[in-house]
């Protein structure tokens, strides 16, 4: 899967404040998200994210 820093991402599960969408912050074995509801951050394994990845929304170029 091809994702970069920036894009926005349409996830399977929410998150417990109840958005579905992050941004992108960091990508490696780990990807480093940011909630778009309320700002919290996380880091996610690489394969794991990609699992739960529904469609990304904003794609930077």
């Amino acid at each position: 899967m091809d994702i970069r820093v920036g894009d926005t991402l349409f996830m399977k599960k929410q998150h417990p404040c109840g958005s579905k969408t992050f941004t992108v912050l960091r990508v490696g074995m780990d990807f480093k998200l940011k909630c778009d509801g309320c700002g919290h951050e996380v880091l996610i394994p690489r394969k794991k994210c990609e699992k739960n990845i529904k469609s990304v929304l904003n794609r930077k170029i």
